[in-house]
């Protein structure tokens, strides 16, 4: 699929508190900073954004992720699109990572599905609307972004979502 980007501002917590203290004390001490502290600090974001990954039960074979600053290319092999999609967004919808490097391999191909950035005052029914043409198809796009979401009601603004093709 490619290069995807995302908001890095408006995404959600998914990194531990502790992850956002290092960011923060990474930032304070940039012009100080030598390539061996950013390239660990690096190396600890990409091994807590592997366990998120790998938390949601989405089956990844080989695994490996890589952090460059706002970065996160993803390397590995997985049954389907949907989770090839789903990992896509787990990476991307992370506070801080602002573009996602795919390349991940599919052992099963089938349609991709668009991806759809949420703005202010949507919902999961005004977007099922947009793109199927009936508000009560909303659950289709909630099941397809499960288990980044865990109700219909909680999507903010700069989430990227998953729209699968009917």
């Amino acid at each position: 699929m490619g290069l995807f980007s995302f908001l890095k501002s408006a995404c959600s917590k998914l990194l531990s508190n502790k992850a956002e203290e290092n960011d923060a004390v990474a930032s304070a001490n940039a012009s100080s900073a030598t390539s061996d502290m950013v390239e660990a600090m690096n190396a600890s974001r990409a091994a807590m954004l592997k366990s998120q990954i790998l938390g949601y039960g989405i089956t990844v074979d080989n695994l490996d992720v890589q952090v460059d600053d706002e970065k996160v290319t993803l390397f590995g092999q997985v049954d389907n699109t949907t989770d090839k999609e789903k990992v896509i967004l787990i990476a991307g919808n992370t506070r801080g990572i602002s573009s996602v490097d795919d390349r991940l391999s599919v052992v099963s191909n089938e349609p991709e599905a668009d991806f759809y950035e949420v703005k202010s005052g949507d919902t999961l029914s005004k977007i099922s609307k947009h793109y199927y043409g009936d508000l009560m198809k909303y659950n289709v796009i909630f099941e397809a972004n499960k288990p980044m979401l865990t109700s219909p009601d909680l999507i903010y603004p700069g989430q990227v979502l998953r729209i699968p093709k009917l």
